[in-house]
Formats: structure tokens, sequence, C-alpha cells
């Protein structure tokens, strides 16, 4: 089932990204997979990111 291989594993690969944290607009970088957090993430303003909470959808920025 060597076929296969690359579909399942994309989805157990790890994905960096990156948001603005809401509180102080630091830029957080945290790694994703299946649409969760990985690991918990904290601001130096105290803001948290906690491991296995949903992706956080992106805040425009208005300007």
């Amino acid at each position: 089932m060597a076929m296969f291989d690359g579909c399942e594993g994309n989805a157990k690969t790890w994905v960096l990204e990156e948001m603005d944290c809401p509180q102080c607009g630091k830029v957080l970088e945290y790694y994703t997979s299946r649409g969760r957090i990985v690991e918990e993430v904290t601001c130096d303003c105290g803001y948290v990111l906690k491991a296995q909470e949903p992706v956080p959808m992106p805040v425009k920025k208005e300007g």
C-alpha cells in the first residue's frame, strides 16, 4: 500500500503558522496538525495558545 503513504503522511506533518497576538500585536509562531495547535505557546504579554485548541481564525488588520 505504498501508493497511499503520501496522503496519510501529509495529515501527520506539523505545519508552522503565524498570527499576531490579539493582546500586544507581536507575531506568534505555532505548529498545527489536523487543524489543532500541537504545543502550547505563550506570548511575552501573557497571552496563551493552548495545545489541542482549534487553529485560531486570522484577525484582519484595519488600516
